[in-house]
């Protein structure tokens, strides 16, 4: 649940914060001419770079919405009296597709900026500027009319700067983006929620100017730093098992002091699981015995290192300090016992058991452990960590679900 928090207000409800506290409250004068002078093109350069870098084509299609957004505002809908009528017009289809092509962009996978699918993102947020320029037509007044038309008679909402149309496409944008992020709780989904919000409060401003502009750009940066973070996690954290991936072990490494040492872990016979019980099932071993690693006493902290292969270190502790707390790890995923998950079991459990359902059996699950401790011979990281793999083998040829340490190599 922490884990979940988290990832809902940090970045995005934090840069928003800020962005409300800036315009608000701390804005010297004469300051927010001069940021809204770099601050957006700063935002929007840096998430067209990263998406085009990083593959993402919803983040440029956003990026490219807002633009096309804040710049149709300050054309059309700012205060203008010759273009007064126009400009309404435009501020309430804006008001309108900004939040619908949110919601919609964080429903849609990354599928590549200039491939065919996201070309055709692309071509569906242009075309929406002609669809609105006939809006504008005299001819269609009965259609813009229908994006000022009152839904409820409600004195709450009278007093805000958009219409009731505009709130429901707000609102409708909001639930589709909340529920996206209770189905996949992650800062880059939560990202389109406060983009939202962000959107929103630039477009509720006293008036379109260098305020709405930078609450446009917020919204930007939001999206912009959730792909930054979503691509750091990629790097540094497994997603299978959600231990801190190899990466994130050699720097680990690099931190250390004068002492610690190193274990190497294996789930024996884990290719036989695998042809016995199909890749899936295999999949949910590795998490299992994840989930016993990462709990590891000692001050221990658990690594994914590749495969079925995993890697811990002890900082500041000797190979005899790091033993008991390894073999109490040992024993406990040895008496665990694992029961594959059957194709069609359901993920939660029912209410009843299913009729004529044989019981199935638990399968015994060990790992090897090889240990080394930096000396003097093995100083770099690298070397400790061969250190251990030597151990860990003379674990396997020991018979598995042994305990070797180096360079004695003794059975423990």
């Amino acid at each position: 649940m922490g884990k979940i928090l988290f990832s809902l207000i940090v970045p995005g409800s934090l840069l928003l914060g800020a962005t409300v506290a800036f315009l608000n409250w701390m804005a010297p004068p004469g300051l927010l001419s001069t940021l809204v002078r770099v601050y957006p093109y700063a935002v929007y350069g840096a998430g067209i770079l990263l998406g085009w870098r990083f593959r993402r084509s919803r983040l440029v299609t956003a990026i490219l919405l807002l633009v096309l957004i804040d710049w149709a505002l300050l054309h059309f809908a700012a205060a203008n009296p010759a273009t007064a009528a126009t400009g309404r017009i435009v501020f309430n289809a804006a008001g309108v597709l900004l939040p619908l092509n949110l919601a919609l962009l964080s429903l849609m996978s990354e599928q590549g900026i200039f491939t065919p699918n996201g070309l055709w993102r692309l071509g569906i947020l242009l075309a929406q500027l002609p669809l609105v320029a006939i809006i504008c037509e005299p001819t269609q007044a009965s259609v813009a009319a229908l994006l000022e038309h009152p839904i409820v008679d409600a004195g709450v909402i009278s007093g805000m700067r958009v219409t009731q149309p505009v709130l429901l496409a707000f609102a409708a944008a909001f639930l589709v983006v909340a529920i996206r992020f209770a189905r996949h709780p992650h800062s880059n989904e939560s990202a389109f929620l406060w983009a939202l919000t962000a959107a929103f409060l630039g477009l509720n401003t006293s008036s379109i100017g260098p305020v709405s502009t930078i609450y446009f750009a917020t919204a930007g940066l939001i999206l912009v730093i959730s792909v930054v973070e979503t691509s750091y996690s990629m790097a540094y954290r497994d997603e299978l098992t959600g231990l801190p991936a190899r990466r994130a072990l050699n720097e680990a490494l690099l931190r250390l002091g004068a002492r610690y040492t190193v274990a190497m872990l294996d789930v024996d016979r884990f290719k036989k699981f695998n042809d016995q019980y199909g890749h899936d099932a295999g999949d949910q071993l590795l998490r299992m015995v994840a989930s016993q690693l990462a709990k590891v006493s000692g001050g221990g902290k658990a690594f994914r290192y590749g495969g079925e292969e995993f890697a811990m270190i002890f900082p500041g502790k000797s190979v005899q300090d790091a033993i008991p707390h390894l073999q109490e790890l040992r024993k406990v995923v040895e008496t665990t016992g694992f029961t594959p998950r059957n194709s069609d079991r359901p993920r939660k459990k029912p209410k009843e058991l299913r009729p004529n359902n044989p019981a199935r059996k638990a399968v015994s699950v060990t790992i090897s452990i090889g240990v080394a401790e930096r000396t003097e011979q093995h100083a770099h990281p690298d070397t400790v960590i061969e250190a251990a793999d030597q151990a860990l083998y003379s674990a396997k040829k020991a018979g598995r679900n042994k305990l070797r340490t180096y360079p004695q190599g003794s059975a423990r």
